[in-house]
């Protein structure tokens, strides 16, 4: 009966063993009688080491040498099944390595186009499907896997059940001139924005829902933090106030870089990530800080040395600089509270007693990371929402199932919705948001 293949990431378990491995050859080096192969199989990267004497003894001259010299001239990515005995190894980077004892090419690799050596961007987005194969690329999906698997265990934890909202949508969600429109059987569809407006259906029926999936902004940005595809997950939950839904997102963000650093801590160690920062982000209260008290905060520092700002006023949105200096003037995941009705979207609720402000919030990264969380306490008036239809220039039949949420037994509700790919780049500390999903749908990229 054939051997079964160890995982790379199971091999410290079958010290003084000879496994069996299946992978690729990310890179390779030796002379003489040593050849040292850089293995990897997707749960980890591994060196193997062949010694000519050995194969010589196992196979004898002939068989030997031949075995020996097809070790030695491997070309980068040819996949192989080794055999080998495990032994400890403090030099290692792993800690373990494989002394050969039989090797077979399972499938060649001639001419692969991504080397060790520097290439530019363009070139690796192109060969996007290629370059997911390198050491960094692999440990930034194995933090998005962490965070997806943590995603689903904290909301199991808090009494949610996963409610999949529709991807083709009648009506827009918030902005309409950001919409993918497509033909539906003769009537005009669009891809979903977020799922929002179909959890609050869910949240009347179950309670704390929430989604998780591809969602779609026709937005002409070229920033780092931008894509018009990208995963996001929504979360709707019904009496809870607004303080308290801000408890529930930092507790939800806190669960996923925990997640990362039980799950993944290979993969931050290979990103070079500072693992400090994001247990005091873990250790410590978010902080709270309203959307006035920011503005006059920005006003504040803008002659600082660091204020890499333009002016802000009161009214005015944010830009990235402004979210940035917000967030690293704190240290911390900050949540800037209750912003101007005239910019956030017609169905959040307004502050009691002002209504020219909103009960929402968003979450702003450290580090230069931005928006990572939006959300809101949600209208829960049928009249008052009805009149923010109009007021915003919106048709009410095209939002009639979601009235009808406020005629048959309305109740408070809160909800948020958070960007997978920009949770990623910030928990792996990476410069751009193209590398957080497999593959990434930008203003001039579709392909491959």
């Amino acid at each position: 009966m054939a051997k079964e293949y160890v995982a790379i990431r199971d091999v410290k378990k079958h010290v003084g063993e000879e496994i069996t491995i299946g992978a690729w050859v990310a890179n390779k080096s030796g002379k003489g009688k040593l050849a040292f192969l850089q293995l990897r199989d997707g749960t980890a990267f591994f060196q193997a080491v062949a010694f000519k004497p050995n194969f010589l003894e196992k196979y004898g001259q002939e068989l030997g040498t031949e075995k020996f010299e097809i070790i030695k001239h491997l070309s980068q990515e040819t996949s192989v099944k080794v055999t080998g005995i495990v032994k400890e190894d403090a030099r290692s980077k792993f800690g373990y390595e494989l002394d050969l004892t039989d090797l077979e090419i399972l499938g060649s690799s001639l001419d692969y186009p991504i080397t060790p050596k520097e290439h530019g961007t363009d070139f690796l987005m192109d060969n996007r499907h290629l370059w997911l194969r390198s050491r960094k690329q692999m440990a930034i999906m194995q933090i998005r896997n962490a965070i997806i698997y943590s995603t689903y265990e904290f909301f199991d934890q808090n009494g949610f059940i996963k409610f999949d909202s529709p991807i083709l949508s009648g009506n827009a969600a918030e902005n309409t001139t950001e919409l993918f429109e497509t033909d539906y059987f003769g009537n005009p569809a669009f891809l979903s924005q977020s799922g929002q407006l179909y959890l609050e259906a869910g949240v009347m029926a179950l309670g704390r829902v929430f989604d998780f999936g591809p969602v779609f902004r026709a937005e002409k940005s070229k920033t780092r933090r931008h894509l018009t595809e990208f995963w996001m997950m929504d979360a709707e939950y019904s009496f809870l106030s607004h303080d308290q839904s801000l408890d529930l997102q930092e507790a939800y963000v806190k669960a996923m870089i925990q997640g990362v650093l039980d799950r993944a801590p290979q993969a931050l160690e290979i990103l070079a990530r500072d693992v400090e920062a994001l247990k005091k982000y873990i250790a410590e209260p978010f902080k709270r800080v309203s959307y006035d008290d920011a503005i006059s905060l920005l006003q504040e520092h803008e002659a600082d040395p660091d204020a890499d700002y333009e002016h802000i006023e009161h009214g005015d949105d944010f830009g990235s600089p402004h979210e940035t200096w917000i967030s690293n003037y704190f240290g911390l995941p900050t949540f800037v509270v209750n912003y101007p009705a005239s910019f956030k979207a017609f169905y959040m609720k307004p502050v009691p007693g002002n209504e020219d402000r909103v009960l929402c919030a968003d979450l702003l990264a450290p580090e230069g990371y931005g928006e990572i969380i939006g959300g809101s306490v949600r209208e829960d008036d049928y009249q008052k929402l009805y009149d923010k239809i109009i007021e915003n220039g919106l048709n009410p039949d095209d939002y009639a199932f979601y009235l009808d949420l406020r005629k048959y037994g309305s109740v408070p509700h809160a909800g948020f919705g958070l960007g997978l790919e920009r949770m990623v780049t910030f928990v792996a500390g990476t410069k751009h948001i193209r590398e957080a999903i497999p593959f990434p749908r930008m203003l001039h990229r579709i392909k491959p």
